[in-house]
């Protein structure tokens, strides 16, 4: 697969600008036509060139969806205050004549009939007293404060068709109608008035502009609101301050390259317009998805110098940084310095900190906190207990994350779709699949609806357990479901699915349905595929793709360094992996928890046990609670090893801590075990699991079967391998070559070549193991006339056989004769 492939997934360059306006006659809205495809580098094309052939493009959308029908969105708190100076306050209409506030009464009056709407308006007109075009602006404003937005709509068209309309219709009345209509969720409709009015000679001015960016962007149309952006420029408008911070939470929201961010403030300086509090709030947030913890403490400290007081916003905004990027102890810092300034923490506040300590692994500390919330009359909301959740889940902490889900119910917090999602990756990362889906199932019981966290969970479920056909379902389902348009989460997790079922080719088919979608991809999309690449053990595409990263792309984080590491180890590049331990342990950064955790587990795949206590020692040095996935590590390396005492010491530790074993801590002891005098307690290791409602899998079987034919106990790994199937699992390559070993073995070539047939005729194709297995029985017995005689009839025997496999097998004979 290497020898075919390019370096993979470079981002491309933001759409290009296309028409501002859909080209409609009429006022009303029609459909827009689909956004183009973003241009692909080089790289890119090259990879999917090779990869373009392995799926057909699918449409991603199966319902129509009107152009006015808003886009369902994850809801999310905006940053700053609200632009409306009115918000809160009582109507203010001091910018009315006396005749004009007349006329606002008579439009406001319940009792008014929009028939009379002409007759009244001339009668306003023709006395001719007041500023005209001030009235006409404060009547609009006035409907749409009183939520008379179609009165509103009437009043401006009946103004347009008058001979005089230009000069009466100010770029102010256009501003409100548009920002009228985009927070009804009518912004094609609002995109067809400008262009109409465009079209009629009527100057659009930045207000216009910057009111139909903010539909959009308020409407999740993010990638049209850039257009706008974009075109408004092209025309000779300057943006104002409020256009840029507009435009900047945009660029957050669509997960745009930090250099496009930065880029876009340069741009804003050069046009004069200096950076207000709330554009360095914004720009805080922006950290968020990247986890540019360093770039937003620049922020923070700029703002500072150039006079502006950090408010609680923009602590709320820092913490929210820190707890995206992993870091507890810096957030903790935060919080002193937000009460010493006199901002007390809210709910927001302590559920930040509640997720970087979560995240961080440092759930004791959560768990305080929440308490201490408690404490200060602060009560925890579904938010606060589903991160905890989530934080024992991830650890591997069951019984704690249960204990969570009781006091909250208990605490009558009703859990929303988040705490549902989080149970359901609990149970699907234990293998406990019946569990996962009564949660499922649970979900409607509760008048909840699955959103699409819902099903990413089940896409990243299945596919980390190579559930390939699984995987597909639950994206057919998903799109059946005319509420959910994949987006750029859902593209991410199949890509990381499909990689984990092996699917590499799928995977790729899939980058490439999310680029004709328009989907931009981000960090979460280059970790994805990098992961992908990992996995075959691709080191040289991973280290071009990252080196391209750095050059200012999308700046990788812990995890992206992480599948680095894993490319080295399945690349067998041992001393580029060490190289790069070393570079680890000689960091000044406190943390690289992340990188120090890969290491356990990669030098534990590679069977490296010093360099695997090593980074473990390091771990704990440097005050990194560890997780499940690094104790399984260490649990695998030292059972492989036989090291019986400090297998027992790490289960110890697990069972101390309030660790809940998994399947994989399970499949190492019974691997232990197997190897060991003591084999039989392998099947007391499988009998347990079954008893606490753990599938086993086809390696908790195998292992055990192992067990039995390596002490010669045929008769029991017949019947495990009979219950194996008897609870769904078909018997593998593995599973097969077992027997066959073990009857070759021991002498028994007539008992090993039938089950060799019955491989084949159940659809397993030996591979060369199998065939080593029986003429190394015959080498063993110095039996190399029979061994001849075995492969020259093989083809008897499979008929699918290779001449080179043939060869090959008399060669290994051969050599014995020598």
């Amino acid at each position: 697969m290497a020898e075919k492939l390019s370096v993979p997934l470079l981002l491309p360059n933001p759409p290009p600008s296309r028409p501002l306006f859909p080209s409609h006659p009429q006022f009303h809205p029609t459909s827009p036509s689909p956004p183009p495809t973003p241009p692909m580098t080089p790289r890119l094309q090259d990879l999917l060139l090779n990869n373009n052939d392995s799926t057909s493009s699918q449409h991603q959308h199966n319902n129509a969806r009107h152009p006015d029908e808003p886009t369902r969105t994850r809801s999310r708190s905006r940053i700053g205050k609200s632009f409306d100076s009115n918000r809160g306050k009582p109507w203010s209409n001091h910018r009315l004549s006396a005749q004009g506030e007349r006329i606002l009464q008579i439009l406001i009056d319940p009792s008014f009939d929009s028939e009379q709407l002409d007759e009244t308006l001339r009668q306003f007109f023709g006395s001719g007293g007041g500023s005209l075009s001030s009235d006409i602006l404060g009547i609009i404003k006035g409907l749409g404060f009183n939520n008379k937005l179609d009165l509103a709509l009437s009043v401006f068209e009946w103004v347009r068709k008058r001979e005089d309309y230009v000069t009466l219709l100010t770029g102010s009345s256009t501003a409100v109608i548009v920002n009228l209509l985009g927070k009804a969720g009518r912004v094609s409709s609002a995109a067809s008035l400008l262009h109409n009015l465009q079209i009629n000679g009527v100057e659009i001015d930045v207000y216009a502009y910057t009111s139909l960016i903010t539909a959009y962007a308020n409407n999740g149309r993010y990638r049209e609101a850039v257009m706008v952006f974009n075109k408004m420029e092209e025309e000779g408008c300057t943006p104002t301050l409020i256009t840029y911070n507009v435009i900047l939470n945009v660029y957050g929201k669509m997960g745009m390259p930090w250099s496009k961010i930065i880029a876009l403030v340069e741009g804003m300086k050069v046009n004069g317009v200096a950076p207000d509090l709330y554009t360095y709030n914004t720009l805080i947030s922006c950290c968020r998805r990247g986890s540019l913890y360093k770039e937003a403490v620049e922020l923070f400290e700029e703002m500072k110098l150039h006079g502006f007081t950090p408010d609680k916003v923009t602590y709320n905004a820092l913490l929210d940084v820190y707890g995206k990027s992993w870091r507890p102890k810096e957030a903790m810092e935060v919080l002193k310095e937000m009460e010493s300034n006199g901002f007390p923490p809210s709910i927001i506040t302590y559920n930040s900190l509640v997720s970087a300590c979560a995240k961080g692994g440092l759930l004791r500390e959560a768990t305080m906190l929440k308490n201490q919330m408690m404490e200060k009359g602060i009560k925890p909301d579904v938010f606060t207990y589903t991160t905890l959740l989530s934080g024992f889940e991830k650890a591997g902490k069951d019984d704690f994350a249960m204990e969570v889900f009781k006091e909250m119910t208990v605490m009558g917090c009703k859990p929303n779709i988040c705490t549902f999602n989080a149970l359901i990756k609990m149970y699907g990362n234990r293998g406990k699949f019946e569990e996962m889906m009564n949660v499922f199932e649970e979900i409607k019981l509760c008048r909840c609806s699955p959103d699409i966290v819902t099903w990413n969970t089940l896409l990243a479920v299945f596919g980390q357990n190579g559930m390939d056909s699984e995987v597909s379902g639950v994206f057919k389902e998903m799109k059946r479901e005319s509420r959910f348009v994949p987006e750029r989460d859902t593209f991410n997790t199949l890509i990381s699915a499909y990689s984990r079922c092996g699917s590499f080719d799928q995977a790729m088919a899939i980058y490439k349905r999310m680029l004709e979608a328009g989907v931009t991809p981000d960090l979460s999309t280059y970790n994805a595929v990098l992961a992908a690449l990992a996995r075959g053990g691709l080191w040289e595409q991973s280290e071009k793709i990252l080196a391209e990263m750095k050059g200012g792309r999308c700046k990788p984080n812990e995890l992206s360094y992480s599948s680095l590491l894993h490319a080295y180890a399945n690349g067998k590049e041992i001393e580029k992996m060490k190289a790069f331990a070393e570079e680890i342990y000689c960091s000044s950064v406190e943390k690289h928890a992340v990188l120090l955790k890969t290491l356990v587990l990669v030098n534990s795949k590679m069977d490296l046990l010093m360099e695997t206590e090593r980074a473990f020692m390091e771990l704990r040095r440097r005050g990194v609670s560890p997780d499940i996935t690094t104790l399984n590590a260490m649990l695998s390396i030292y059972g492989r090893k036989q090291l019986v005492a400090k297998t027992n010491e790490i289960l110890n530790f697990m069972y101390e801590s309030g660790f809940t074993p998994s399947l994989t801590t399970y499949n190492s002891l019974m691997y232990m075990y197997s190897r060991s005098g003591n084999f039989q307690k392998s099947e007391e290791v499988l009998r347990e699991i079954l008893g606490k409602g753990i599938k086993p899998d086809i390696i908790s079987y195998n292992t055990v079967i192992y067990a039995y034919c390596r002490n010669g106990r045929m008769g029991d790994a017949s019947r495990i391998l009979s219950e194996m199937k008897d609870n769904g699992l078909l018997p593998d390559v593995v599973t097969y070559n077992t027997f066959v070993a073990t009857y070759a073995a021991n002498s028994m070539f007539v008992e090993a070549i039938d089950v060799v047939r019955y491989m084949i005729k159940q659809g397993c194709k030996p591979n060369q193991s199998t065939y080593n297995s029986i003429v190394d029985g015959y080498r063993k017995l110095n039996q190399l006339d029979e061994a001849d005689n075995f492969v020259k009839n093989l083809r008897d025997l499979d008929a699918h056989i290779s001449k080179d496999e043939e060869g090959r097998l008399l060669e290994r004979i051969g050599r014995k004769r020598l």
